[in-house]
């Protein structure tokens, strides 16, 4: 009996939904000590080159369908979501804390949300507008800390900016994911995608900038790991969990990727969480739950 047949399609979109965002939620945790040693550029796409290299088992004997508009949507989901958003979060990472980096993570979930419903006609509800607006509210909460005195533009912190960013970038690698994934074998989607961006990364961060390659040995087991599990097998879950159910399920039960990376960066990094940090996470889980409830009682499983 298979997956499927034995629990149910939608079920098995929240579980891999749900694995997708543990795994993700090391990734903070992982990367920070690296990003002091390892330019931004050539760490992502080295991360990337590793996240190919291990779904290829999953991804060779699968075909990629010759169209037109699969090449478009699988190089705008590449440049998206495996060159200028990894780049953007990386750097980010040099100053932000990682338990702050996770928090902002959750800024994927309101920009997948609101991509989803412009471009893709999803409509929430009222509470569901409530849980979008608390998300929302929980990453000012984190960006500002609440100081707001003589507040100016140059006063939001630019690491948390970068980060947020690269969830704007990742949100619209979601939406065109999801396209993608309906004729499209998942982990060829993962495969040609992280192919193609750590490919034009390494090219970028070598050739056009002249980056040394300057990976010590001490680093190469936490790379594997970070392309291996926090890069491909949470890209190959996620995008699993959106063939079964719609983005907007997908990216909430994922943003719960933050709260695994909050408790990681306390436990290995021994980084002291803030009450600013609590109240995010807090206010963003309480958004989170509410979405979750909304969409419960009108898709039951």
């Amino acid at each position: 009996m298979g997956l499927t047949q034995k629990y149910g399609d939608v079920r098995l979109g929240y579980l891999f939904a749900i694995l997708a965002a543990v795994m993700f939620g090391s990734v903070s945790t992982l990367a920070k000590p690296l990003v002091s040693t390892v330019n931004p550029l050539l760490l992502a796409s080295v991360i990337y080159i590793v996240s190919a290299t291990t779904l290829t088992p999953l991804a060779q004997k699968q075909s990629f369908p010759h169209t037109k508009r699969n090449y478009l949507l699988i190089i705008a989901i590449s440049i998206s979501g495996a060159v200028i958003a990894p780049s953007l979060f990386f750097a980010g990472l040099i100053h932000a804390s990682a338990s702050d980096a996770a928090l902002l993570t959750n800024g994927e979930v309101f920009f997948s949300v609101l991509l989803a419903m412009i471009f893709f006609k999803e409509r929430l509800g009222l509470l569901g507008y409530i849980a979008t607006f608390l998300v929302l509210i929980g990453m000012i909460i984190v960006t500002t800390d609440l100081n707001f005195s003589d507040f100016t533009l140059q006063q939001i912190h630019y690491q948390d900016m970068l980060i947020i960013s690269s969830m704007l970038f990742w949100a619209i690698d979601n939406n065109l994911s999801r396209m993608l994934a309906q004729k499209v074998n998942v982990a060829k989607i993962a495969q040609v995608k992280s192919a193609i961006g750590g490919a034009i990364l390494f090219g970028i961060a070598v050739f056009v900038f002249g980056i040394p390659i300057n990976i010590q040995t001490s680093q190469i087991v936490p790379i594997l790991v970070l392309g291996a599990i926090g890069f491909a097998a949470s890209l190959y879950f996620f995008l699993q969990s959106l063939k079964r159910i719609n983005t907007v399920r997908t990216v909430l039960i994922f943003s719960m990727s933050s709260v695994f990376g909050l408790a990681a960066a306390s436990i290995f990094l021994q980084e002291q969480i803030s009450w600013y940090q609590i109240m995010a996470a807090g206010i963003m889980i309480f958004g989170i739950y509410l979405m979750n409830r909304k969409e419960a009682s009108i898709n039951p499983v």
